[in-house]
């Protein structure tokens, strides 16, 4: 991994969760946490967005896996992942090395500032890593001006909260008779790009054209059994968040009734939630 003595950070807030306790989570959990979106991410990969040669970006790669699925399709290119997390990313190098993956690599970043070279990608890329930049727009920007002309955007992000299952039903679940807000639309957060209004003004300053949504809905898997699924909710940060204010007895009165829902949406390939998503496509 391409990791600096110092890493150019601007996003800070970011960059001490990923480097901290979500980072750890994150890892730990690893596994998990890929075969939670894995349907969404062969959306990404079916989309017929990356050729044999091309060289790819991809931004918020977190522990690899989208990065080590593109390197398996850009067989005479390369893949560079690039995540805030140095946890992640050791992880990520990890895994590159162990299913003998030669053409990708990885470094720590901040893709607000980091400094790419010019015109050096085919095509950026992101499965769900692009909705927590402070600000935005230098974020695309910079991407933007790392991008060949005619280069490809694409990136995995979901719609809007209320438009997903899997969210709302934690949140019914665990509110416990309190009024949960939902976060500023332009906050850093998985769903700073939910509104495709915000998203073509984002990209269309930034510098882009060619701007689409494709609206696709996809079952999350929380697990192969009851039991897995409940592991897993609580490893999550959402949920983590959710129950913060909450006494012990709430929370485990909250896995009780979780149960009971995972029970219900139990099916012969494990437990399975509701989402939707976009996959959002771009040229510079």
């Amino acid at each position: 991994m391409n990791k600096a003595a110092s890493v150019q950070t601007v996003n800070t807030d970011q960059a001490a969760a990923w480097n901290g306790d979500e980072g750890r989570n994150w890892t730990e959990h690893a596994d998990q946490y890929n075969r939670h979106t894995r349907r969404h991410r062969q959306r990404l990969l079916d989309a017929n967005l990356f050729n044999p040669g091309d060289v790819a970006l991809d931004i918020g790669c977190g522990t690899g896996k989208a990065a080590r699925d593109v390197a398996r399709i850009v067989t005479d290119g390369s893949v560079v992942g690039i995540d805030l997390s140095a946890q992640m990313l050791e992880l990520a190098e990890h895994l590159a090395e162990a299913e003998g993956l030669a053409n990708v690599t990885f470094v720590q970043g901040d893709v607000q500032v980091h400094p790419f070279d010019s015109a050096s990608f085919d095509v950026a890329l992101s499965s769900f890593g692009a909705m927590f930049f402070d600000d935005a727009h230098a974020a695309f920007a910079n991407i933007g001006q790392a991008l060949r002309p005619g280069g490809q955007l694409a990136l995995l992000t979901w719609q809007d909260p209320r438009n997903n299952d899997w969210l709302m039903t934690l949140r019914e679940v665990f509110a416990m008779g309190r009024t949960l807000p939902f976060p500023p639309p332009a906050a850093p957060t998985p769903f700073s790009l939910a509104d495709p209004d915000r998203v073509h003004t984002l990209l269309a300053a930034a510098g882009y054209d060619g701007i689409k949504l494709t609206a696709f809905n996809e079952p999350i898997h929380f697990g192969d059994t009851v039991d897995d699924a409940l592991a897993f909710a609580r490893t999550m940060g959402i949920v983590r968040g959710l129950t913060d204010e909450l006494s012990d007895d709430q929370v485990e009165a909250c896995f009780r009734e979780l149960r009971d829902v995972f029970v219900a949406c139990t099916r012969p390939d494990g437990v399975r939630l509701d989402s939707a998503a976009w996959l959002v496509t771009a040229h510079r």
